[in-house]
């Protein structure tokens, strides 16, 4: 006999209070499970009904403000969270939005090793759980047709034909599309079957989405053309995408609008944003023209260090022989050398706003036509776009450097 069982034989079970037959002692704490706090918690320490306490988190019911901020202050106090699986029931809501990028169809892209997509997430995140919503990070759907091997039948709360098997295993509520395509086939199948869509960038009329939240990225390209020519620059070159995302198409067309207005030829290059590779090859590219720009901004990052490496192979000065802009949130850009000026396109606002409308949508408390937000950018000055003195004068492009 062990000592823990010679414990037990030793105590006088006559000592030990014992339940009625056929019941189970009751937690204490008033439905407090391993130290966590139940709703009737909640309505005891707020001395309200468990009625008013699911009200008040609910956002339900007629209640007075104070009861509302009362109730909520108590349910945070104690640690309550609502239970998922009694949500479900009593909603028929999972409590789950998505968020995915749909921009490079059948292509892989990790878009949350990017700095805009990272901060873009943690914001959409944060907005909602503080909503009682968990965010769901799902992987870029690739372009799949009807009738595709191992897809579950009947309806799905995913991109129907279009997703991978994941999305039909995940219970959404709602999703967040970030910078869809022209006809996007994923964005139609997920309106289609009933889920509520909002999308990060602005959609083509054809999208019927319930919300967007958008930069106004012609005013934004127009600024930093304007600076950079400010700046002694008269050749200005781009690097662009080949997707047909809103971003790209609209800062692109803003670039062409531009240079018509001044009178200067276009000098860019298109590249396939999602290859890691493909950007440094459209940097040397660029750099390598006989129209060889004397300032360049690039829509995408890394394209500030794909430039600034081009630019060293060619023994191009930054910034006395060439300007540089590049959109990114990455800080690393305020360490180079030179440091570069950088768009930011402000992504926590976008995350925040497009997770708070998706779940007014979810949860019917939006406005019944589909809300249009712009938000603001930020062009942070730095070294890189900065030529101070007289202007150095473009020469023909240079050879690159063997060493």
């Amino acid at each position: 006999m062990t000592a823990a069982e010679k414990h037990q034989a030793g105590r006088n079970p006559a000592a030990v209070p014992q339940p009625p037959a056929g019941r189970c002692p009751q937690p204490r704490g008033g439905g407090r499970l391993n130290g966590r706090a139940g709703i009737r918690d909640v309505a005891a320490a707020a001395g309200v009904s468990i009625t008013t306490v699911s009200d008040a988190l609910n956002g339900k019911g007629r209640l007075p403000d104070a009861t509302r901020s009362h109730v909520r202050e108590v349910a945070q106090r104690l640690g309550y969270r609502p239970s998922a699986a009694a949500r479900t029931l009593r909603t028929g809501k999972s409590g789950l939005i998505g968020l995915t990028v749909t921009t490079y169809g059948e292509e892989p892209f990790t878009f949350t090793e990017f700095a805009y997509f990272a901060e873009m997430a943690r914001a959409a995140t944060s907005a909602a759980l503080a909503r009682g919503y968990a965010l769901v990070i799902l992987p870029a759907p690739a372009r799949r047709g009807p009738g595709t091997p191992g897809r579950s039948p009947g309806p799905v709360a995913g991109p129907g034909p279009y997703g991978p098997d994941v999305w039909a295993n995940v219970a959404l509520d709602g999703t967040i599309v970030v910078d869809p395509s022209d006809q996007d086939p994923v964005v139609g199948e997920l309106v289609r079957s009933g889920l509520p869509v909002v999308s990060d960038g602005r959609p083509s009329p054809s999208l019927p989405v319930a919300a967007w939240v958008d930069n106004d990225h012609e005013a934004a390209v127009r600024s930093i053309l304007d600076h950079l020519a400010e700046n002694g620059a008269r050749r200005i070159g781009l690097l662009t995408g080949t997707s047909t995302d809103t971003y790209t198409r609209v800062s692109t067309t803003a670039y062409l609008n531009w240079c018509e207005r001044v009178g200067q030829e276009p000098v860019y290059e298109r590249y396939p944003a999602h290859d890691p590779c493909a950007g440094a090859v459209a940097a040397d590219r660029l750099l390598a023209r006989p129209d060889r720009p004397d300032a360049v901004y690039g829509l995408f990052d890394p394209g500030g260090t794909d430039l600034l490496a081009a630019a060293r192979r060619y023994r191009l000065r930054v910034p006395e022989d060439l300007l540089l802009v590049c959109c990114s949130e990455s800080a690393s850009y305020a360490t180079t050398a030179p440091p570069i000026t950088t768009l930011s396109l402000k992504p926590g606002r976008i995350g925040n706003a497009v997770a708070q409308l998706l779940i007014d949508a979810i949860e019917g408390t939006g406005p019944a036509r589909p809300v249009q937000r712009v938000m603001p950018t930020e062009l942070i000055v730095r070294t890189s776009s900065q030529r101070a003195g007289t202007r150095t004068t473009v020469g023909p492009p240079r050879t690159p450097a063997t060493d």
